[in-house]
């Protein structure tokens, strides 16, 4: 994080930025360069050393913020900076990208090929498709789901981003439907095939649509 009061040098004064742009505009000022890092590493709260940017001489005194845990209401994790008063806070995941939740059971209860739900390059699903869903999620009793849609490797990262996405909105909005609360809706794209992508097999095993059970 970086520091809130910077004082120029033969200028007008001290300029206390925090309450110009607020924590997190501190911490979004220093990843712009626009405020040196160096006051991370300036542990003496209070205490002004000298930074250089683009040519002028800054005195800036640091303050360390560290980052802390925010659990929910369903025992998921949250980062969050000066205890989420700036509002600054974003979820902890795993190295999958799913929700950090020590506090509940989480389990693949559902893995839909997406073949059969969905056509070739399209999102909206089949009537047959939306009855097949519906079932699932009337004979599962989870407190909440986790949809997460996946693509094989054929097309551009960003478009196979954004069709897992919209597929895996498609399964929420059927979920919801039926009553189903879903806690987070996700889109992997082909960032976590489960084969290869060297065969027509594999890239048909990772078009599919994942749904996690949190209990």
């Amino acid at each position: 994080m970086c520091s809130q009061t910077i004082e120029r040098r033969g200028g007008t004064g001290v300029i206390n930025i925090k309450q110009i742009f607020g924590r997190v505009g501190v911490v979004a000022l220093c990843g712009l360069g626009m405020i040196g890092s160096s006051a991370v590493a300036h542990q003496t709260s209070g205490t002004p050393f000298e930074h250089t940017h683009t040519g002028e001489r800054f005195v800036v005194t640091g303050e360390i913020y560290q980052p802390g845990i925010w659990v929910d209401p369903d025992g998921c994790e949250h980062w969050v900076m000066d205890d989420g008063w700036e509002g600054y806070m974003t979820p902890k995941t795993d190295r999958q990208g799913r929700p950090s939740c020590p506090g509940r059971q989480q389990n693949v209860c559902g893995v839909m090929s997406s073949d059969t739900l969905f056509a070739t390059d399209s999102y909206h699903l089949s009537h047959r498709a939306q009855q097949h869903l519906r079932n699932f999620f009337a004979s599962n009793r989870a407190n909440g789901y986790i949809i997460t849609g996946h693509t094989d490797s054929r097309a551009s990262d960003a478009y196979n981003m954004r069709l897992s996405m919209n597929r895996a909105r498609s399964v929420a909005r059927v979920a919801q439907g039926t009553g189903a609360r879903v806690v987070d809706v996700r889109g992997a794209g082909e960032r976590s095939p489960i084969a290869t992508n060297s065969t027509r097999e594999g890239m048909s095993r990772n078009r599919r649509v994942e749904i996690i059970c949190v209990n």
